[in-house]
């Protein structure tokens, strides 16, 4: 039966067909040959069921706050922060490149809106002075996926809704990680830097520091809202989702000035057409994830294939873990891989005593990783639309950020607290 639907869905990939056809599809084959005469509206409840968690109406407020941020002034005013505080150091435009993504991965919580809205604006300055196509390209891609770890992240809730974890702990343990690697790439854009003997930018004057600090303040303030609310108790992710839009809409329509209430339906169309994608995944997903239970194909998998059980040692159910998530999104949507894996693999890593909130933290990270990651994350596919590059040429320089991405995933494992240490903090566990 697994080889069957695997089969299917491999083929029906490479013919072209958007993730949720060979989704669905082998979904449909695995219940009309491999079930005992079951009724086909199981299927439909359970797709029904796999949108139905009160968490999810989280995803499209935090789409359509990203979508109010990406149209409005937030991405360049946090652009023109960074580059007057730290432009003027050695590898200050790589460095504040990395820096930019990270702020408004903070305020977007979408690798591909980071792209385009940090990239577009960066990529060719970054050329100007001296640093090639490549390079530029995979410093953006590789630090828009921070946005997959920092609160708001569609990744961090699609996992809490799937695993049953606190999607409010996951969002604090993520900024540990996010800030480490941040740290990392940081280093390896001084590094690179000074071996290419590219210098250094002019220094701002602290008046216009200042001055951009100022323009600045109420987009920083967006993630403050988020965390510091959800860490204090005063309202729940999926509430701190729709105060995330209303502070969008104050800030860019009222304050800003950058768009008006006529611009509101058009943005609400192009969130709720993304929506629709993410729920349709979501919901053949959960229809899938049922199918695979139902057959105890995970017991088939995790027992008899790879040998694992809850007396495994606990380094090697990570190890596996990491590896099919790793790998998953190399090749297929971030979402759809929590949505196939996690069913599979968060109850083994739960029963060997793993830290829930740690082992999404985990994930989360891979599917970063493999968000950018040859041959087909889907990061390389939305850099090759918005900067017009070619494949090799995007794909080029990324084998150091990957690298270093994984030097984390080391470290992450070696040194749990660098995630655990805030969420223990702010939930008193």
């Amino acid at each position: 039966m697994a080889f069957t639907m695997a089969t299917v869905m491999i083929v029906l990939l490479l013919l072209g067909f958007p993730m949720m056809v060979p989704l669905l599809a082998a979904t449909l084959l695995g219940f009309v040959f491999f079930t005992q005469d079951l009724p086909l509206e199981i299927i439909v409840q359970q797709m029904i069921g796999g949108v139905r968690p009160a968490a999810l109406v989280a995803v499209p407020m935090f789409i359509l706050a990203a979508d109010i941020m990406t149209r409005g002034q937030a991405a360049e005013r946090l652009l023109d922060l960074v580059m007057k505080c730290i432009g003027h150091v050695r590898g200050g435009l790589p460095i504040s490149t990395a820096v930019a993504c990270t702020l408004f991965g903070a305020v977007s919580g979408s690798t591909q809106a980071t792209v385009v809205a940090i990239g577009t604006p960066l990529r060719p300055r970054l050329m100007q002075s001296g640093y090639s196509p490549s390079f530029a390209t995979a410093l953006i891609i590789n630090a828009s996926d921070l946005a997959l770890l920092i609160p708001p992240s569609i990744g961090m809730i699609v996992y809490g809704v799937v695993s049953g974890t606190s999607i409010g702990e996951l969002f604090i343990a993520g900024v540990g990680p996010a800030l480490m690697i941040l740290a990392l790439f940081c280093i390896y854009c001084y590094v690179k830097s000074v071996r290419m003997g590219i210098a250094a930018l002019p220094s701002a004057s602290w008046a216009a520091r200042w001055q951009a600090t100022r323009a600045a303040a109420l987009p920083l303030v967006f993630p403050v809202i988020i965390i510091g609310g959800i860490y204090t108790g005063f309202f729940s992710p999926t509430e701190a989702a729709t105060i995330s839009v209303l502070y969008a809409l104050i800030v860019e329509v009222f304050v800003f000035r950058s768009l008006s209430l006529k611009d509101v339906p058009d943005i609400a169309l192009s969130t709720g057409l993304i929506t629709a994608v993410v729920f349709i995944l979501v919901a053949a997903g959960a229809a899938f994830s049922w199918l695979v239970s139902f057959a105890r194909l995970p017991e088939y998998l995790i027992n008899d294939l790879l040998g694992l059980s809850a007396q495994s040692s606990p380094w090697l159910i990570l190890l596996v873990l990491l590896l099919a998530y790793f790998i998953g999104c190399m090749f297929v949507d971030p979402i759809v891989v929590i949505l196939i894996l996690t069913p599979i693999f968060h109850p083994l890593a739960v029963s060997a005593g793993l830290d829930p909130v740690f082992i999404g933290v985990l994930v989360t990270l891979q599917v970063a990783i493999g968000s950018a990651t040859p041959p087909f994350g889907c990061d390389i596919f939305t850099a090759i639309a918005a900067f017009k590059q070619s494949y090799i040429d995007v794909i080029r320089e990324t084998p150091p950020f990957v690298a270093l991405l994984l030097l984390s995933n080391i470290l992450l494992v070696l040194f749990p607290q660098i995630a655990l240490f805030l969420r223990d903090l702010a939930f008193g566990v």
